[in-house]
């Protein structure tokens, strides 16, 4: 014979409090008294009672949803491979996880899938959104923002728009960089951008410059690449046969840094006797690499947890104003430079 299963009449016998205020405990309204929030956890963990989440959907018109949208990444592949992708992913399920939301993953590659995010959304078949937008002139945010859709962003938008999001101080990167560079006595220095289409990879690009200028070095070579392993070879090779005395080398993500050392050291030269190289992210490439990068670290994790704090306060309080949460870079000097 089957057990029955728990029900808020059991819970609220336990707890000593009336149905409705564990339907309110249950249901996550905000003025129920600490004390009585606590009983009533306590009760439910006693009877193990589960909450009908289609219920509770009803009442809260919550679906206990929200789409992580990976927006103009380039396709499937890319997103799954680039330690970016991964660590933005991982941020954002670590936080969500501890307040019982789930995330769906949505690659947003064209304009046919975009049109089909919007839709979802719209339907109200996940809450809001977490969006992760690669290029500055990609009209996902508008459209999500025009169909009222609660939605944050990692990294500010191509134009303003009064939407949240979350973002890091990339031109104070490049200057760490530089700073780093010339301090260790390195003159005949080069670097290779992101895609200069990207709004990180400008201001990475431009504070590095910047700070280069005002220690008396009024131009850097500079080869852009793509964020890709490959893309950074391609630059390297083209840096090294442009300035074959080149003493250093700050290449704007780590990947690029870990193809920078293979191609410098496949010609003969030692890293950092030779050429310093400094990347920018901290993330796996930076420890795999050898010898170890020294790089920028961008905190992705703490970064996307934000994002989706924000997020779940949007949806606490709909209509709050937009919110911007600028993080800090922090140079993390290992065995290249």
């Amino acid at each position: 014979m089957s057990k029955v299963a728990p029900t808020l009449e059991d819970v609220a016998r336990v707890a000593g409090v009336s149905r409705a205020t564990v339907s309110r405990v249950v249901n996550g309204t905000r003025n129920v008294d600490p004390g009585i929030q606590e009983t009533v956890r306590n009760a439910i963990e006693q009877t193990g009672y589960t909450p009908n989440r289609a219920a509770r959907s009803l009442v809260t018109r919550r679906t206990g949803t929200v789409a992580l949208v990976i927006s103009g990444a380039g396709g499937g592949s890319d997103v799954f491979t680039d330690p970016f992708f991964g660590r933005v992913t991982a941020g954002v399920v670590d936080f969500l996880r501890g307040h019982s939301v789930h995330p769906v993953l949505m690659l947003a590659d064209s304009d046919p899938a975009r049109t089909e995010v919007v839709e979802f959304l719209r339907q109200g078949s996940a809450d809001g959104a977490l969006l992760v937008s690669t290029h500055p002139a990609d009209p996902l945010p508008a459209r999500l923002l025009d169909a009222g859709v609660p939605s944050v962003l990692y990294a500010r938008p191509g134009r303003p728009m009064p939407v949240s999001y979350v973002d890091m101080d990339h031109r104070a990167g490049g200057r760490m960089a530089a700073d780093h560079l010339v301090a260790a006595g390195r003159y005949n220095v080069t670097t290779i951008s992101g895609p200069l289409d990207v709004l990180a990879s400008q201001d990475r690009h431009a504070g590095f410059r910047d700070a280069m200028a005002r220690h008396g070095f009024p131009y850097v070579p500079s080869a852009e690449g793509g964020f890709t392993f490959e893309s950074g070879a391609t630059a390297m090779q083209r840096l090294l046969t442009e300035c074959p005395d080149l003493d250093a080398v700050f290449a704007a993500n780590d990947l690029m840094a870990q193809a920078a050392v293979d191609v410098l050291q496949a010609h003969g030269l030692r890293i950092p006797g030779d050429v310093a190289v400094i990347g920018f992210d901290d993330s796996a490439p930076a420890l795999a690499c050898r010898p170890q990068l020294t790089t920028i670290r961008q905190p992705v994790e703490r970064m996307a947890a934000e994002m989706a704090a924000l997020l779940l306060a949007d949806l606490e309080k709909p209509g709050r104003r937009p919110r911007s949460v600028i993080f800090e870079p922090e140079l993390v000097v290992r065995a290249s430079a």
